[in-house]
């Protein structure tokens, strides 16, 4: 569905990072038509100051539903 605001188990602020995140992740798929490396993930990470493994798990593997379900209103 929807990215939660905050991280489940720490309760950080992570809506602004995750639009960040994906923001680079298309930047790498239009300028190098390939998806990013483990490395450059963790790179982008590390820019944004995602330290914490649960708030990088819910930015990682986060999927976003909200298109397939509006079908449904």
């Amino acid at each position: 569905m929807m990215m939660p605001v905050r991280c489940f188990s720490c309760g950080r602020v992570i809506i602004t990072d995750y639009i960040r995140f994906q923001e680079n992740v298309e930047k790498i798929r239009r300028e190098k038509n390939r998806e990013p490396t483990s490395d450059e993930i963790d790179q982008i990470f590390s820019d944004l100051g995602v330290n914490r493994y649960c708030c990088r798990r819910m930015i990682i593997s986060h999927v976003d539903l909200i298109d397939d379900v509006i079908g449904f209103d």
